[in-house]
């Protein structure tokens, strides 16, 4: 017996979810203590998030946190212009 219903909910380690939002697994654990994302503690005390409320975050649904810029993607500005203004 698993102890998991054939309804519940898939929930993600915290390891999962910086994968998925290219962060460090801390940053994940900082975003849930600052109420960003909500967390569920297993019996042994270990974070557990959510996956349908982290695929929110990732479409954007829900505001921050917002995932990390690809590799190449010009994001922010430069005083006196933006990135894209000084390539």
């Amino acid at each position: 017996m698993t102890g998991r219903t054939p309804d519940a909910e898939p929930l993600l380690t915290p390891s999962e979810v910086a994968t998925l939002f290219r962060v460090d697994p801390k940053t994940v654990t900082r975003w849930a203590k600052a109420g960003k994302l909500s967390s569920i503690r297993t019996l042994g005390g270990h974070r557990r998030y959510r996956e349908s409320e982290v695929r929110a975050l990732l479409a954007g649904r829900s505001g921050e946190p917002t995932p990390a810029p690809q590799p190449g993607q010009v994001t922010g500005s430069l005083p006196g212009g933006t990135v894209a203004d000084r390539a």
